[in-house]
């Protein structure tokens, strides 16, 4: 029967704080913005594309055997399909291509230059130049150099705005892995206050409190055993799959799983300050740290687009001052030629797509890497040694050899042992009646059975819990 629970009185050793939103509504939100503009991005992925398509086609007809005898160079077919695509092209970076030159605007205020800087001036001076001698084309000294620079201005565009939508892809795939970690914290806690088993949110425990937790159930926070035993999963945490016995005055981690016995432990960090919080914290950080070269690739950026710029000046004055007839013309064309092909098409989108994808796949599979300078260093590791055994495992035990005594017959001693585990719960018995199965052997029922929590035998206790 459900009962609403009391409030809980004040604690005597810390005052409750305004709680704030938690970390998996954070990430919704988050997700929720990001899959927004990721939408946003790739539809104006899906209007650039076939405008490309068809105008790196048009742009050079005579290059293709169908359409050459359609549209001959200098035909006023040909000039109308060009004039089309100036208008294809126009609409493609006012909607597609918006944010480059939005974010040259405000770098420009702040008297820098940036990756947008590039971005925008080549492909709008790619469109400026194209659009003049179309409608100008008696300033060029033969038809035979009429050539528009359309598809330049909408394949890279289209090309950077899908690197974008990848990007947001690959940082969409952290946040699910941070989601993911966010989930294994249980959702309340049973606490003692007054004399009461309260369950309340685990995001109101606080320091001090006694928490009570019973087989199968996850542990809320972390904090010291007081009363009781049992034995814990914490291969969220270390990777070890055998289950780690407690008692009284052993630590144990939140989001960790009780597995046996019940108990009451102290509760030492909560809220933020957790081991699993810590966890969450340090994915984040490493989502959006940068690795050494993207730090390398910042400082090149800043002088590579003012540098473009002054090459594409250098080379106008150049063929003014000793370039042939029409000197403008030719001097024109260098400059937007320079400005062309320096766009950078992936300088600015390698690094961080790299970062968040392998960061994000990273912690999908259970590795969490610190930062972006772990990842960049990680490509020179010749040799991963392990201080422990148990760490890389599929999670639980296996059985995989039964040696027995001379004169004894190996399945029927597996038949009887997996009869006599098949009623306990505890991994290693789990793991012989797998074992059992898997050999086709019918397991028999126990008379008697009593399982004690906590007590392993000699050798046990010598050796230590080992996982096959």
């Amino acid at each position: 029967m459900a009962m609403q629970t009391p409030a809980a009185p004040a604690h005597p050793h810390e005052t409750m704080d305004a709680m704030a939103p938690s970390g998996a509504d954070a990430l919704d939100s988050e997700q929720q913005a990001r899959e927004l503009e990721y939408r946003s991005l790739m539809r104006k992925w899906w209007f650039a594309a076939p405008v490309g398509v068809f105008t790196m086609i048009m742009s050079y007809p005579w290059l293709i055997p169908v359409l050459r005898d359609w549209f001959p160079r200098g035909s006023p077919e040909l000039w109308y399909v060009w004039a089309f695509m100036g208008v294809a092209s126009a609409a493609v970076l006012l909607y597609s291509g918006n944010q480059f030159f939005t974010g040259a605007w405000q770098a420009l205020k702040h008297r820098s230059a940036n990756m947008h800087t590039l971005i925008a001036l080549g492909t709008g001076v790619a469109w400026v130049y194209s659009t003049i001698i179309l409608l100008f084309p008696q300033v060029l000294p033969s038809s035979e150099m009429l050539e528009v620079y359309y598809d330049v201005t909408v394949v890279v565009t289209a090309l950077v705005v899908l690197g974008l939508a990848m990007e947001l892809k690959a940082k969409g795939r952290t946040s699910d892995a941070i989601k993911k970690l966010i989930g294994l914290q249980p959702k309340t806690a049973r606490v003692v206050r007054g004399g009461m088993e309260l369950d309340i949110p685990v995001e109101e425990v606080l320091v001090g409190d006694l928490v009570v937790v019973r087989p199968g159930e996850k542990i809320p926070v972390d904090g010291e055993i007081a009363e009781g035993s049992s034995a814990v999963d914490e291969s969220m945490v270390t990777g070890e799959s055998l289950p780690v016995e407690k008692k009284v005055g052993d630590e144990v981690i939140g989001a960790t799983i009780n597995k046996t016995g019940a108990f009451k432990f102290r509760a030492t960090r909560v809220g933020k300050d957790t081991a699993l919080a810590s966890i969450i914290r340090m994915v984040q950080d490493a989502q959006g740290s940068k690795v050494p070269i993207q730090r390398i690739v910042d400082v090149v950026s800043g002088y590579f687009t003012p540098t473009v710029a002054i090459l594409a000046i250098l080379g106008f004055m150049a063929w003014y001052t000793y370039g042939p007839e029409p000197r403008i013309v030719f001097a024109l064309i260098v400059a937007v030629t320079t400005l062309i092909i320096a766009c950078p098409c992936a300088l600015g989108m390698a690094t961080p797509m790299s970062l968040t994808t392998g960061v994000g796949l990273g912690a999908l599979n259970g590795i969490l890497i610190r930062d972006g300078t772990a990842l960049q260093t990680a490509q020179k590791l010749q040799s991963v040694i392990l201080d422990k055994t148990g760490t890389i495992t599929h999670g639980k035990p296996v059985l995989t050899d039964v040696v027995m005594s001379p004169g004894v017959d190996e399945n029927e001693m597996l038949r009887l042992a997996g009869g006599v585990e098949k009623s306990s719960e505890h991994p290693l018995a789990a793991a012989i009646v797998e074992g059992a199965a898997a050999r086709g052997l019918a397991l028999p029922d126990a008379e008697i059975f009593n399982a004690i929590p906590g007590r392993r035998s000699a050798r046990s206790r010598r050796w230590g819990s080992r996982s096959s």
